[in-house]
Order: C-alpha cells, then sequence, then structure tokens
C-alpha cells in the first residue's frame, strides 16, 4: 500500500476587501471604547454632582442622648477651643468682652455674600466653618471670604456626623474639603467644627475618638458657647437674645449662612452686631480669640492652632486673625484645582441634561402620541371597502435579488416567488459569490420548474453594483427589490406594486417581517419591527416623507431609479439614500402594509450589532449626503424640513440621550428615591406597551411576544443605544465601512412555516 503525503499549501494572502475589512474591524475597537468612555463620563459626573448634593453617599444620621463617661471633665466644662498639643487634650476660652463670630453650613450663593456685606459694613471679621462640598460648587464665595479678611474652617465635605464614620471616611471628609479649599482659595485650614455639634459638654463616648484623631492630626476643634438657633427661624429679637453672652463674657457665637431660609439672620446680624458693641465687645476670629487669650495669660496658649495638614505652613502675608490658615501647594493645590475644575463640569452638565432629558422625554411622548394617531388614520384610510390606488396593476414586473453568499437562504427565497400570484421575472444578481450561490439558484429554479429566472454573475462589488445590474436588465417597468435571504407569500407582489396605479408614486415600502422570531433576539427584534419599523412608516406615509424603503422589500419605477441615478455606492444604507433621492425629484413614497416579507434576522448580538450599526452609520450618510433638501423647495425642501428633522431627532438625536434617561432612572432608583423612580419607569413601560399593542393589532400579530418587552428595555435597547453612539462616533471621527455580510441559517423558509 502506498501513501502519499499531501503537498504544504501556500497560504492565501488575503484579498482586497478582506484587507479593507481587516482595517476597519481593527479601527472599530477604539470607537467602541470611545463610547463606553463617554457615557462612563457622563456617569462619573452624575455620581459626582450627586455626592456633592449629599445623594451619594449621604448619611442622615444624628447621634443624640449617647453618654459621655470617656470625655475628660475639663473638657466637658473647657473652653470651646480643643486642641491636643503634645498629645494633651487642652481647651482655650474667648476672652471677656469678646465675639469669635462663626458662621455654618456655607457658602450659599444667596445668604453668604450678604453676610460678607454686613461684615465689610460694620468692618468685623467673622470664621466660616464651611462644607466642603458647597465650597467646590461656589468657589469665588470661598476666595472673596478669605480675602476680605475671615478666617476658614472645616465642617466635613458632606455635612455628616462623623461619630458613624469609619476612620477611612473621616479622613476624606476633611482630605476633599482641604482639596476644595486649596482649589478655591489656594488655602487649607486647622480649624474643624463637626456637623451638629454644640457646646463641649455636649461631647460623648462616640465622637470623642472623632475629636482625639483629629487633634493628633493637628486639627483645632471649635464649639460653641452660645447658640442663636437662627435656624429654628424663630425672629430676629429671639436670634440676637439667643445670641447674646450672659454678663460680659466671651463667646464663640453660632449662626448659619446657609443650610435653609436665613433672611431671619440678615436681618438679626446688624442689630446683634450693633448692640454687642455697645455693651463694649470687640468682634475676631478664632485664631484672634486664641492670640488674645495667650496675651491675656502673658505666654503661648496652648491651645493656638498650630497644625500644619494639607498645607506648607502660613504665607508670608497671612494676617493673625487667619493664623490657621496654610498656603497649599504643590499637589494639594493642583488637585484642589482639578476638583474645582471637575465640580464645575457637574454643575454645567448635569442642568443642561435635564432640560435636555426633560425636552427628549416630551418629545418621545409626542412622538408616541403622532404615531398612534397617524397609524390609527392611516389604517382606516387604507383599508376602507372603497379606497383604491386606481385601476389593478397586472403588468409583469421584474423581482431582482442581490446574493452573496446566500446558499442557505437563495433556494427558499427562490420557491416563495414559484408561488407568486402575479406575473414576474427573477432575476439573481450574484455578487461574486464563493459558496456557490449561483449553482444553487440554478439548480433551485430547474427543480421547481421556473423558466422566468435568470443568474447574471458579476465580480464582487457590492449590494449597489448587484442592484443597478439588476435594474439594468430588467425587462419590465416596475422593478421590486428583496434581500437573498428573504420569502415573499403568495400575494405579496401583488400587493406590492398596486400602489404604482397612481402615476405619482415612484416607490412602495413593503411590511417586513422577522421569521425567526422564536428566539429571545428574535422575538426582540420582532417587537422593533412591528412597532419601531411599521408604525413609523404609517405615520411617514401620511406626512409624505417616507425615510427608508426596506432592502428586504421595495419596488419602484424603474424610470424612477434610473433617473435618480440609480443605488448609489456613496453610503452604506443604500435604501436611505435612493429614497430621500426619490422624495427630492418629486416622486411619491408610499407604504403597503398588506405586502408582506419574511426575512431572517440576525441570531446572534455580534451579528445584531454589526447590521444595526451599519443601518444608523449608513443612515447618517445619507442624511448627510442630501442635508441641501433643508434648502430646496418643491417636495424636495418638503423632505428636507419635514422627514429629515424627524428622522435626525427621532432616529438619532433622542436615541443618542436615551442610555442618559436609564443612567438617571437608575440613579434616582438608588441614590434618590427608589419607588417614585421605579413608578416612573413603569409608566414609560406601559406607555411602549400600549403603542406596541396597538401595532400589533394593526399587523395582527398575536401578543405573546409582547411579554418579552420589559426584558427588551432592559437589554436590547440599550445595546442599540450604543451602536448608534458607536455610529455618531464613527461619524464624527470620519470613519468609513464597507456593506457586511451576516451569517444565515436558512431557517426562514415559505411563509407557512414561519409562525406567527
Amino acid at each position: 500500500m502506498t501513501t502519499t503525503t499531501p503537498s504544504r499549501r501556500r497560504r492565501r494572502a488575503p484579498t482586497r476587501i478582506e484587507r479593507v475589512a481587516g482595517k476597519a474591524a481593527a479601527l472599530q475597537k477604539p470607537r467602541v471604547i470611545l463610547a463606553g468612555l463617554l457615557l462612563l463620563a457622563l456617569t462619573s459626573v452624575m455620581l459626582l454632582d450627586g455626592y456633592l448634593r449629599a445623594e451619594v453617599g449621604g448619611d442622615q444620621r444624628v447621634r443624640t442622648g449617647a453618654a459621655s463617661g470617656k470625655v475628660p471633665d475639663k473638657v466637658l466644662d473647657g473652653g470651646p477651643i480643643l486642641t491636643f498639643r503634645g498629645g494633651q487634650a487642652t481647651t482655650v476660652s474667648v476672652p471677656d468682652k469678646t465675639i469669635a463670630l462663626t458662621f455654618d453650613d456655607g457658602p450659599n450663593p444667596t445668604w453668604t455674600p450678604q453676610v460678607l456685606a454686613i461684615l465689610k459694613k460694620y468692618d468685623i471679621p467673622a470664621t466660616f466653618f464651611v462644607v466642603g462640598s458647597m465650597v467646590s460648587r461656589y468657589p469665588s464665595i470661598v476666595a472673596d471670604m478669605v480675602d476680605a479678611g475671615n478666617e476658614v474652617g472645616i465642617h466635613t465635605f458632606t455635612h455628616v456626623d462623623l461619630s458613624y464614620q469609619s476612620d477611612a471616611r473621616v479622613n476624606r471628609e476633611m482630605q476633599q474639603t482641604q482639596l476644595a479649599l486649596a482649589g478655591a482659595a489656594g488655602i487649607t485650614t486647622t480649624l474643624f467644627r463637626a456637623p451638629y455639634s454644640s457646646e463641649t459638654d455636649a461631647i460623648d463616648n462616640y465622637s470623642w475618638p472623632v475629636y482625639k484623631k483629629l487633634g493628633e492630626d493637628g486639627y483645632t476643634s471649635v464649639f460653641v458657647d452660645t447658640d442663636s438657633d437662627d435656624w429654628k427661624r424663630p425672629g430676629v429679637s429671639k436670634i440676637v437674645k439667643w445670641a447674646t453672652p450672659d454678663d460680659g463674657e466671651g463667646a464663640s457665637v453660632l449662626f448659619h449662612d446657609a443650610g435653609g431660609e436665613r433672611s431671619q439672620t440678615i436681618k438679626a446680624l446688624p442689630k446683634y452686631i450693633e448692640k454687642m458693641r455697645a455693651k463694649g465687645y470687640t468682634f475676631t476670629t478664632i485664631s484672634g480669640a486664641v492670640q488674645k487669650q495667650e496675651a491675656a495669660d502673658g505666654g503661648q496658649a496652648q491651645g493656638a492652632p498650630n497644625g500644619q495638614p494639607g498645607g506648607a505652613g502660613p504665607g508670608a502675608g497671612t494676617s493673625n486673625l487667619q493664623a490657621a490658615h496654610r498656603t497649599a501647594t504643590g499637589a494639594t493645590l493642583y488637585e484642589g484645582k482639578a476638583l474645582i475644575g471637575a465640580v464645575a463640569v457637574a454643575e454645567w452638565t448635569v442642568p443642561v441634561l435635564s432640560v435636555g432629558l426633560l425636552v427628549v422625554g416630551v418629545a418621545v411622548m409626542g412622538r408616541f402620541g403622532m404615531m398612534l394617531i397617524l397609524a390609527r388614520r392611516h389604517y382606516r384610510q387604507r383599508n376602507r371597502h372603497r379606497f383604491s390606488w386606481g385601476p389593478p396593476v397586472r403588468q409583469p414586473v421584474s423581482v431582482i435579488v442581490p446574493a452573496y453568499n446566500e446558499k442557505e437562504c437563495i433556494a427558499n427565497t427562490l420557491k416563495s416567488l414559484a408561488q407568486s400570484t402575479h406575473p414576474i421575472e427573477i432575476i439573481v444578481v450574484d455578487d461574486g459569490s464563493t459558496d456557490g450561490t449561483s449553482e444553487i439558484a440554478r439548480a433551485a429554479a430547474r427543480e421547481l420548474g421556473m423558466t422566468n429566472v435568470r443568474v447574471i454573475r458579476q465580480e464582487n462589488a457590492g449590494k449597489p453594483a448587484a442592484l443597478n445590474n439588476g435594474v439594468r436588465s430588467a425587462g419590465h417597468d416596475i422593478v421590486v427589490m428583496m434581500d437573498g435571504d428573504t420569502v415573499f407569500e403568495p400575494d405579496t407582489v401583488r400587493q406590492l406594486v398596486q400602489p404604482f396605479a397612481d402615476p405619482g408614486v415612484g416607490a412602495v415600502a413593503g411590511n417586513a417581517k422577522v421569521g425567526n422570531r422564536n428566539t429571545v433576539i428574535g422575538a426582540w427584534q420582532h417587537i422593533e419591527y412591528v412597532m419601531g419599523f411599521n408604525l413609523d412608516r404609517r405615520m411617514y406615509d401620511l406626512l409624505r416623507c417616507m425615510p427608508t424603503i426596506p432592502g428586504a422589500i421595495g419596488a419602484f419605477r424603474r424610470e424612477a431609479v434610473l433617473e435618480v441615478g440609480g443605488m448609489s455606492e456613496d453610503t452604506l444604507a443604500e435604501d436611505t439614500d435612493i429614497t430621500i433621492a426619490m422624495h427630492r425629484a418629486g416622486w411619491r413614497v408610499v407604504y403597503q402594509e398588506h405586502a408582506r416579507a419574511w426575512t431572517e434576522a440576525p441570531g446572534s448580538l455580534k451579528q445584531l450589532w454589526s447590521q444595526r450599526y451599519r443601518w444608523s452609520y449608513g443612515t447618517m450618510q445619507a442624511l448627510w449626503k442630501h442635508r441641501r433638501s433643508l434648502t430646496d423647495e418643491g417636495p424636495s425642501g418638503r423632505f428636507g424640513r419635514v422627514g429629515m428633522p424627524l428622522v435626525v431627532i427621532f432616529q438619532i438625536v433622542t436615541p443618542v440621550f436615551a442610555p442618559l434617561i436609564d443612567v438617571f432612572t437608575v440613579y434616582s432608583m438608588i441614590f434618590v428615591d427608589f419607588r417614585a423612580a421605579l413608578l416612573a419607569w413603569f409608566a414609560v413601560l406601559a406607555v411602549q406597551l400600549l403603542c406596541a399593542a396597538y401595532a400589533f393589532r394593526l399587523d395582527r400579530e398575536k401578543y405573546r411576544y409582547l411579554l418579552m418587552m420589559p426584558l427588551q428595555q432592559l437589554a436590547y435597547r440599550q445595546m442599540m443605544y450604543l451602536v448608534l453612539i458607536h455610529s455618531c462616533i464613527t461619524a464624527m471621527t470620519g470613519g468609513r465601512l464597507r456593506w457586511q455580510k451576516l451569517k444565515r441559517t436558512g431557517e426562514v423558509g415559505t411563509p407557512a412555516g414561519a409562525g406567527r
């Protein structure tokens, strides 16, 4: 027995099409990443904005009534200024006849500037304990505050009770506020006042470790002697009375310049200042009070603010009244500037997006309403017993089937055409197939006894070229175009060509149906086809601005196709391109719901992405190509000023913003109001279900597929949005794609086998 060793085959060099496809695939990955990064950036902006507003990470717990047995008595009975210099807890009191005027919770764009104006008028300083999130939102107010000679302390970043927080959260609250101060005013500070704190005798066993830790880090904790309780809004006279210390004693006095409506505080402050001056009081900052007490004691006060968290020591121009300030340098300064910049972006972006999404939401709901009204009108108009396009069209027509590697489907396509009730000639244009498509087509025609089939082979040149070849070869005045993976019902062609009884009709869009709808992906596309495509086409038909004749089923006057130059290779969506060209040439394009075609939809997410990516990008190309219709007159101008805006708004702009609606919804569910957000989502879903149910009713489809709609909204719709965003990025970056071939299974046979 002899054996032969097969010779080693030489590796085939890639064709030009394969090289271009490889380059295109390589280009798509960065664009997908860019689309994901854009969505991630917007999500991050929303989370930052929510964090600033205490919607993300907010903690409203406030501890009350806790024991204080672990707190030293000298602290509980001491002054309002607490330090841990040398590791020992030390308190300092405000000297007699001295007011350390303090304000909490700011800055606020309404009230803080008014407070600063009053302080400037009376030429007195104050200490402002600021919330970091507010500092990052209103940095210019803090800069003005510091420039005016006032002192600044930390009131945490998100105004949380630190006794409930971990060490990491405490550090984060302090560090983020320091960064905000660095970015806003170029300083850091050693002063701290805890939210919800009051006098030192309110320190408990849970907050005491926090003060000790911060003291070890160099912070001076500040409490109050006298609380105006202005946040209760008790009236001007009571605010003044409650803020007045007893018997000439010095005091750290608390007011608020934010955290609520502060008009009473603004009215009370001048009266308070005048009253205290009349009593012989002077006003100073916390640092000023410490230094004044030091002078009274005849030496250095142990409680002087002398830590240096986050800074490089006092600046040369720092006054004694601002001794707690440290000049921000290096990374602290630049990180602070970056924080302020990021917050500025968030502060601008989120409100703009909110308004934009509101507009989009109203537009979407308006579109749903318009679709329902016009679809009903279209259905009633076209299904009246007396409705007629004119004399019945009985003349033979040419059916053009462009095919590229359609060995799985071409036989089923021809089998369905063999049952046509309308006289047809069939032209199969094999666009350089490598799988024997043309041979299979010829064999199927012989087997079916079809003498009206011509198979034309051409070098691979793309679908538009194949269609143009078929149009040139057509022997009849009306040409029907279908895909090689599509099957017609026996009456499809007859129904499709009847509108040509109207001499003004140049093209007709048929009703494309998903044949492989018994899978999850197929069911999702089935819902989309019935609701999104066919309901839309009814509306566009009445408005006389149909944007697309589906490649799966469409009919044209041959003279009209030749008049507009045939199928163009300028775009990936040749069907949209020629439809718009028909409008611009003055032809009417209509929708024939009774002409049904069954097509094989993509069976995997990868194929679906590829198909919809081509559709979306091709539509953008076609709209850009025909942009001059916006300023044209006549039928072209009508499409440009009616159809094109509708397509741009509802097929590009609205879907691009739609993921943000979902992000906002999830954000609201997690951080704002779960119940309200969930109800809003279900309300929108109910509206969509109503529209879908009506579309199914018009198309006489079974409602059971609508059970897949909630899942479609959660998964499928998001994918379609990402595809569109991907297409937009490709368009903006100038990328180009070729017509892509999807893998077919041939599972869609005759219409009878495609169960409904």
